[in-house]
């Protein structure tokens, strides 16, 4: 499979974010095909990408939402789907945001310390209701991903530590409007080391056998997302594999009779799909270095100035020999850079570029500094 921009879009005022749908329709019927077998629910991590046109086809693949805000919330009912399958997740849930999920009797909390149970019990009392929650425990499970990505050591600000779970769950018993109904564990995101889910596995195990020795049965598991994809050869592998994610699970995770088991992916969704196109508007050589400085910057792909990240990018207009080139946006900041040293077929002046795998984390991060307008979505 090679990239191609679809020919009516050469003339498309750049940047702009190209989504390809029939391959967002094949990951998604991957997705689901891997998850069937073990009757894993997915919710799907709007935090990766909620244009509505992506969230549509989504939910009409069957799977649910993952949220972490009040907006997200609102853009998955929006967006139709049903509040028993939407999960919100948080470190730092606002009073009106909990208040919104609350009213929608969203399925489930995923509560991350005492003063959020606190905060929600209390809530949830005003509205009359009795809110579902999950805890969040941090497993100190290293997934050995970006650090800025992390999110399951003991240094970071997500989840519960084990060492304080049991004053937790003591808690509960104050907390009448509240219902314990799981646990629920994120170790990082752009993992492609799956043995880390292995590890995952073995400490929700331990910890649903602590917690059934305290009387508590758990109906369900949420054992988050994370999995990574392929961003040095995106052709190679448009789609992740799925069916080995969900084969740690079901290989080392301790499911209860009847228990269901959650999931929550987002980049490995959409990421492959969404491609940012911009336009060369210079080449500059100085001493050292040859400047390829596109239409596009730091305002509409972050990634790269925010860690470091790395994304393939190719010329659609030469196929002339390859150089190496410094691949840089417009903006007044040094750290405006995608790549490098990277190699490009000889670039000139209007040439377009394709900086692929940005569908996830793109433009959902892209901003307005330099007064720069935004960049529009296309979907084929």
């Amino acid at each position: 499979m090679t990239f191609q921009l679809p020919g009516q879009l050469a003339t498309q005022p750049t940047p702009f974010y190209y989504y390809d749908l029939a391959l967002l329709d094949q990951t998604l019927t991957a997705l689901q095909a891997a998850a069937q077998p073990g009757n894993f629910q997915v919710h799907y991590a709007l935090k990766a990408n909620f244009n509505l046109p992506i969230l549509a086809r989504i939910k009409a693949h069957g799977l649910g939402a993952d949220c972490v805000s009040g907006g997200e919330v609102q853009r998955a009912l929006e967006a139709g789907f049903a509040p028993d399958h939407i999960v919100f997740a948080g470190v730092g849930k606002s009073d009106a945001e909990i208040n919104l999920a609350l009213a929608a009797d969203i399925f489930c909390f995923n509560a991350e310390s005492v003063p959020e149970l606190q905060v929600l019990n209390e809530l949830a009392g005003g509205q009359g209701r009795r809110a579902r929650v999950a805890l969040r425990i941090n497993p100190n499970v290293d997934a050995h991903t970006h650090p800025h990505i992390t999110t399951g050591l003991d240094a970071n600000k997500f989840g519960i530590s084990l060492q304080d779970l049991a004053g937790v769950v003591d808690s509960l018993d104050s907390l009448p409007h509240l219902e314990l109904v799981g646990l629920h564990a994120h170790i990082g995101s752009q993992i492609t080391e799956l043995h880390v889910f292995a590890e995952l596995s073995a400490k929700l195990n331990e910890l649903q056998s602590w917690l059934e020795g305290r009387g508590h049965q758990l109906p369900h598991l949420n054992v988050g997302g994370g999995l990574g994809i392929n961003y040095q050869d995106p052709d190679a592998q448009p789609i992740p594999d799925f069916a080995a994610y969900f084969g740690m699970f079901t290989q080392h995770l301790a499911r209860r009779p009847g228990q269901q088991v959650h999931v929550e992916l987002g980049r490995a969704v959409v990421a492959q799909c969404g491609t940012l196109v911009s336009r060369v508007l210079y080449v500059k050589e100085s001493q050292q270095v040859r400047f390829a400085i596109l239409d596009a910057g730091m305002t509409e792909l972050i990634r790269p100035a925010l860690y470091g990240s790395h994304h393939h990018i190719q010329n659609l207009s030469s196929q002339g020999v390859a150089l190496p080139y410094d691949i840089v946006g417009p903006i007044c900041e040094s750290s405006d850079t995608f790549a490098k040293g990277t190699l490009l077929a000889e670039t000139k002046r209007g040439d377009l570029i394709a900086i692929r795998s940005a569908g996830a984390y793109g433009e959902v991060m892209s901003s307005g500094y330099n007064l720069r307008e935004k960049a529009a979505a296309v979907y084929q």
